[in-house]
């Protein structure tokens, strides 16, 4: 394989961006920490949940334009996807995109291509050209240095890498034009040329946007919830009006973007970000509020029925129909429900992940089945249709019943 592309990171964006330059007959090296994942990928195989990934793998790896290692090599472009977490106070912590970089750092040469696609600070990318100017100055005004946020849905990611526009943004114009002529072989939505910290803000941007407008949607649930009104109903209602799109509340907000890159910006503009950063407070309550409603519940049950009920949690995952679970309220909702349980039987269901390290997971079906309080926290397609008997109390968080 001639190997023109390095990816490091293959995780739920990483593999997917790795498999799809990889059908466009580009040599790809993927690389990984983990040397299950390595092995996993290197067999044709897939280590996550994503919907025709696990095909555009295989066929990659058949084809020889896929192949994964714990170590990068020599390329052309250099591609880093790896993840962003917290630090401290919910500080973004950029130590992974570094390391990722000085992986790289011997390898780099001139006319070499380095894109961030990891959700970052403001001002990261000139931060990793500092750092690589500072170790290699003669690579000063010789290689070409970008960032190009991904903006895919979970579940759909296959199809939204090609459809999607992209935001491009160069620490100068030869740079912005060079990462725009790479992702011209395999992306069909338009390219969008700006500059490095723009792009990066624009990433951020996107995502804070939801969680307001997720924020609002919850805020209503919770005086909904006090006024005995259906919420449900009021937004389908609401949303009839021409210029009126108020999204659905949920048990929180979760996942690796919306939950997280708030915080970017509060972090960096703290007077600034009001808005932003009381929405991230509400969001989060709900997940506590959620916890709170099946406390109440179960003591309900307690004192009509005499006995401790058994419940079952449905969903873990942070959004439908996906096995992620960073960052999922459902998580949260999970464990404090199991810490205030004592010694109820407590029946936790996840469809799309087959053990968790925490939870013992049971069947769906045979969890609704035993339970006496269902609590709907992810609104999965295997719960849509199901048959509740009206004996049983349901607490639905998602929608499932409205």
């Amino acid at each position: 394989m001639n190997t023109q592309v390095v990816t490091i990171g293959l995780g739920y964006i990483g593999l997917p961006t790795s498999a799809l330059i990889a059908q466009n007959k580009i040599g790809v090296h993927g690389v990984d920490i983990s040397q299950h994942v390595v092995d996993t990928i290197n067999a044709g195989k897939i280590h996550i949940v994503e919907p025709d990934l696990d095909k555009a793998v295989a066929e990659a790896v058949a084809a020889g334009y896929l192949k994964a290692a714990t170590t990068p090599i020599v390329a052309n472009t250099y591609l880093v996807v790896v993840p962003t977490p917290f630090k401290g106070n919910h500080e973004p912590d950029i130590s992974y995109v570094k390391a990722a970089t000085t992986a790289i750092l011997p390898l780099l040469k001139e006319e070499d291509l380095y894109i961030i696609e990891s959700t970052s600070p403001v001002g990261t990318t000139e931060k990793m050209m500092e750092y690589i100017f500072t170790e290699r100055p003669e690579l000063v005004g010789k290689i070409f240095l970008a960032y190009c946020p991904e903006r895919v849905l979970p579940g759909n990611v296959m199809y939204e890498l090609v459809h999607n526009d992209r935001v491009i943004g160069g620490v100068d114009e030869a740079s912005t034009q060079k990462a725009i002529a790479f992702y011209s072989q395999f992306v069909q939505g338009t390219l969008h040329p700006t500059n490095a910290r723009t792009a990066e803000m624009c990433k951020l941007t996107e995502n804070s946007s939801r969680d307001v407008q997720i924020a609002f949607a919850n805020e209503l649930s919770l005086i909904c919830d006090k006024a005995g009104i259906n919420v449900w109903e009021l937004i389908d209602l609401a949303n009839k009006h021409p210029r009126v799109n108020i999204l659905h509340p949920g048990c929180g907000v979760g996942g690796h973007c919306i939950a997280v890159d708030p915080y970017f910006i509060v972090s960096e503009f703290p007077m600034e970000s009001r808005i932003i950063a009381q929405a991230r407070e509400i969001n989060n309550y709900k997940s506590f509020w959620c916890a709170e409603k099946v406390k109440s519940a179960r003591l309900e049950f307690e004192l009509k029925q005499g006995r401790q009920p058994a419940i079952a949690v449905m969903g873990l995952a942070f959004k439908p129909n996906i096995d992620d679970l960073r960052e999922s309220p459902a998580i949260y909702i999970a464990e404090r429900i199991l810490q205030d349980s004592g010694d109820a039987d407590m029946f936790i269901v996840e469809p799309n992940v087959e053990d968790h390290k925490i939870f013992k997971l049971t069947d769906y079906k045979v969890a609704v089945e035993k339970a006496d309080i269902v609590v709907f926290l992810v609104a999965h397609k295997e719960f849509k249709n199901l048959d509740i008997p009206v004996n049983k109390v349901v607490l639905d968080f998602c929608g499932i019943k409205k």
